[in-house]
């Protein structure tokens, strides 16, 4: 199903039913697998693999070669998992080869109208960017993540597990998993409980992740001597260990 004024260059790998719409430009060197549908007026330049079931919409533009001063034209590319929803506008930009030469997006994800994904960001699963949303450069963001509309992050930020980020923020620095961060700088407002529960978390979980919070955000200890507590006084749920190790390994440090 490709309309007769897409553009669809013969070196690109079409899956049979992938739907093209009008007006799109297909590069060489693209692959789209079964399922997905291409709205129209869309760009998707060369080394770009989309995978199974994604949808994307109207004037999105994705591979385009990454915004650094310091990339030469050589081939890096997009890599698009399964039943992601890429909405207007949305841009996403190739990797650079100082970065690791892919910009990688998993699984389920939902990127709404003009969000940005720059050069070498790895995107995990079941990831909602909203409105406006930009990544610099070599950011990750892990499964289940959540970041609200105009949200700025600062290039080799992570983003944590469970993760919600308020609209409007700008994040400097790591925000760990299963917590909430706002504002300008962003500062962590406590746990994501509502996501949590949500997503089926144990009520023991939640309670270890609560001590573990406070020890380390609430009680006016430095970090270390925090971790120390954190692992001698709560249960050492997978949560637990997750939120410490996020921590224990951070090298642009974390919001507090």
């Amino acid at each position: 199903m490709i309309h007769p004024t897409a553009v669809v260059d013969k070196r690109a790998e079409i899956d049979e039913d992938v739907d093209i719409g009008p007006y799109t430009v297909i590069k060489k060197n693209v692959k789209i697998s079964k399922g997905s549908r291409i709205a129209s007026h869309v760009v998707i330049d060369p080394f770009v693999e989309i995978g199974p079931g994604c949808d994307i919409f109207q004037f999105a533009a994705i591979g385009a070669v990454p915004q650094s001063v310091k990339f030469e034209n050589v081939e890096t590319h997009v890599k698009i998992g399964a039943n992601t929803v890429i909405r207007e506008f949305v841009t996403i930009h190739r990797g650079t080869v100082f970065g690791g030469g892919v910009t990688k997006i998993g699984d389920n994800n939902f990127l709404m109208a003009y969000s940005h994904i720059a050069h070498d960001c790895k995107i995990g699963n079941n990831v909602v960017m909203a409105n406006n949303a930009s990544l610099a450069g070599h950011i990750e963001v892990d499964d289940n993540a959540t970041i609200g509309g105009l949200v700025g992050v600062h290039q080799f930020v992570r983003i944590g597990k469970f993760a919600f980020v308020g609209g409007k923020s700008a994040v400097g620095k790591d925000i760990p998993p299963f917590v909430i961060a706002a504002g300008d700088r962003a500062k962590l407002q406590g746990l994501n409980k509502v996501g949590l529960k949500r997503n089926g978390f144990t009520p023991e979980a939640i309670s270890a992740l609560k001590k573990t919070y406070r020890l380390i955000f609430r009680i006016g200890i430095t970090l270390n001597e925090a971790l120390v507590r954190v692992k001698a006084e709560v249960e050492q749920l997978p949560e637990v260990i997750e939120f410490v190790e996020f921590i224990e390994k951070s090298n642009r440090g974390i919001t507090r």
